[in-house]
């Protein structure tokens, strides 16, 4: 089945601002409804073209460790840990979650980085979105469908502060203001049974 505007049920957008020095985080843990997360989920799993792409380090290919997909409009390549990744267009799908998310934003975006987390061992690195083409203050919006998991946050300049958060199934998180300028951010690993889990960043990338 493939997703229609009519086809999304009455979210809870109740927002939880999370203030953080030199940073903003809004998170709404229903931004979609159960039904419509796991039809979505779904979707995803089987639609979205799954690549485990690699990286180099210390003179040799390191996989990444989870699978990634990257979509968005014909200008909106994007480069980190030395690749540089041309988008697929647009799904109808990820039209329609694109353009929720942007009106909760308030911003537009052109372009979506997803992950699949497929258990446990996978995870994502302690990074910041702070490459050149996201621009100054970026917002990068987070939808988190499937298995809940861990999103840490820490002090580029002081490593022992830290925030946590839950990432929920139907989950929204909006990072915004100088965030990315002053913390790291990641997914860690966890050694308990977990199922898996996609996430998409929403970005603009200026060309």
């Amino acid at each position: 089945m493939s997703l229609q505007g009519s086809l999304f049920g009455q979210d809870n957008n109740q927002k939880q601002e999370i203030t953080l020095e030199n940073g903003l985080l809004e998170y709404y843990p229903q931004f979609f409804t159960p039904t419509d997360s796991d039809r979505i989920f779904h979707q995803l799993i089987t639609t979205i073209n799954w690549k485990q792409e690699s990286m180099r380090m210390y003179g040799r290919e390191v996989l990444f460790p989870r699978l990634m997909a990257w979509y968005g409009d014909a200008n909106s390549s994007y480069s980190f840990s030395g690749n540089t990744f041309e988008p697929l267009p647009w799904t109808a799908e990820l039209i329609l979650i694109r353009d929720r998310v942007a009106q909760a934003a308030g911003v537009t975006f052109n372009s979506v980085l997803l992950n699949y987390y497929r258990s446990g061992n996978d995870s994502m690195g302690w990074h910041a979105d702070d490459e050149p083409e996201l621009g100054s203050n970026p917002v990068i919006a987070s939808v988190n469908l499937g298995a809940t998991r861990r999103f840490m946050l820490r002090r580029r300049d002081n490593k022992a502060l830290k925030y946590e958060i839950a990432l929920e199934h139907g989950s929204l998180l909006l990072m915004k203001g100088e965030l990315q300028h002053y913390w790291e951010h990641q997914v860690p690993k966890t050694a308990r049974p977990v199922g898996p889990r996609i996430n998409l960043t929403f970005r603009y990338i200026y060309p």
